[in-house]
């Protein structure tokens, strides 16, 4: 078995997170994916702990497997003559500089684009290569901020919050990993590769997805929810006798079915709480009453009751608990890799399952400059 994307060769000038996971997805699915740095490692994320093991960092593995490295001097000419060579053999070209840096080593869009003109070719930037911003410097949490995002996470008793993970180098990972494989599909037609201008705030914007929707729609600014959802209720945290789970209610026929569970059906046939509309409207005096009833029982009790009446639930898991959960273990998300340096490995798996070209771990994330000799033999001619 082949991988999906095995034909496909992948230039990557990127750093820390975006770019590196988006070529990682690419790497999982068979792309050849050459990560280029600056003599020594000049990936930030190297640097970026603890936790290390033997000097190797935890964030930086976690979006660097299946890559070779080269080590570049991209001041030199002849560094720059080297990532021209490797663009004539490349499919795709990825970099997260700043607006205009690629313009001034001579590396922009126009240039390869003579010299490959099968080219695709991806810029990641803060805040995208056109309009008033495009010069200022895009971090996960400044994005965020900007976005709406924080706006929106926490609670009004702790204010803005930012979400646990970089979550918006995560997404723009993922539209640049989409937007490379529609200009691929593309090329197959035209024959032509094309320029991808993919931002971090214009990815963190369109996360917003319903939230952002009811604004446009209401023109209400919306508030900060905590654990509560907008427009479901209940659909949220709830204390338990010895802990705190989350309840899911998505409709009027698995509240009734919540009512019932906690021993209260007159709940459901309140005027105040039958249709999910009634319940957002009403939310400040139904979630009381139903977390007066889930205080009686243990988290597993409620568990165990939900999920034999059909009603979506969940524990909150920590780290440790989750890496022993036994579904995520039977779907194999949790691997382990040999490195040369840091030895034995843990990492977390590809969510991608593909029944006739599966993902495969074949590359450790690599030291800085670990494969430049074999890569100028193999594609420099």
């Amino acid at each position: 078995m082949t991988g999906a994307l095995e034909h496909i060769k992948v230039l990557d000038l990127s750093r820390v997170l975006a770019g590196p996971y988006c070529t990682m997805i690419l790497g999982d699915l068979g792309a050849v994916v050459i990560k280029v740095e600056a003599p020594g490692g000049s990936d930030d994320t190297r640097t970026w702990g603890p936790p290390f093991q033997n000097d190797v960092s935890a964030y930086y593995l976690c979006a660097n497997r299946n890559k070779k490295s080269i080590t570049v001097d991209l001041k030199t000419k002849e560094g720059i003559e080297t990532i021209k060579k490797l663009v004539f053999e490349s499919d795709v070209i990825i970099h997260n500089f700043k607006s205009g840096t690629m313009d001034r080593f001579g590396l922009d869009y126009e240039t390869l684009d003579e010299l490959n003109p099968r080219l695709v070719y991806c810029s990641i930037t803060g805040f995208g290569e056109t309009g008033p911003y495009q010069a200022m410097p895009g971090y996960d949490f400044i994005i965020q901020a900007m976005s709406g995002l924080m706006s929106i996470t926490g609670n009004e008793q702790s204010g803005p919050q930012k979400l646990g993970v970089a979550i918006t180098d995560i997404v723009t990972g993922l539209y640049a990993c989409i937007g490379i494989q529609g200009a691929l599909l593309e090329r197959t037609i035209s024959g032509k590769g094309q320029k991808l201008d993919i931002s971090l705030y214009d990815s963190a914007v369109s996360s917003l997805v319903n939230i952002g929707s009811n604004y446009l729609m209401s023109g209400k600014i919306p508030s900060p929810l905590g654990n509560h959802h907008a427009n479901i209720v209940p659909y949220q945290t709830f204390e338990t006798k010895d802990g705190q789970m989350v309840i899911a209610v998505g409709n009027d026929t698995q509240f009734k079915a919540l009512c019932t569970v906690l021993k209260s059906p007159e709940i459901a046939d309140d005027s105040r709480f039958k249709t999910n509309s009634d319940r957002v409207e009403n939310r400040d005096v139904l979630v009381p009453i139903l977390q007066t009833a889930f205080h009686r029982e243990s988290t597993a009790v409620w568990q165990k009751r939900c999920e034999n009446n059909g009603i979506p639930c969940g524990p909150i898991q920590n780290m440790k608990e989750v890496t022993n959960d036994p579904q995520l273990n039977a779907r194999e998300m949790f691997i382990e890799y040999e490195h040369p340096t840091a030895g034995l490995v843990k990492m977390i798996g590809s969510p991608l399952k593909l029944s006739r070209t599966p993902v495969k771990y074949v590359n450790h994330p690599p030291n800085a400059g670990e494969h430049t000799k074999e890569i100028l033999a193999r594609f420099i001619k």
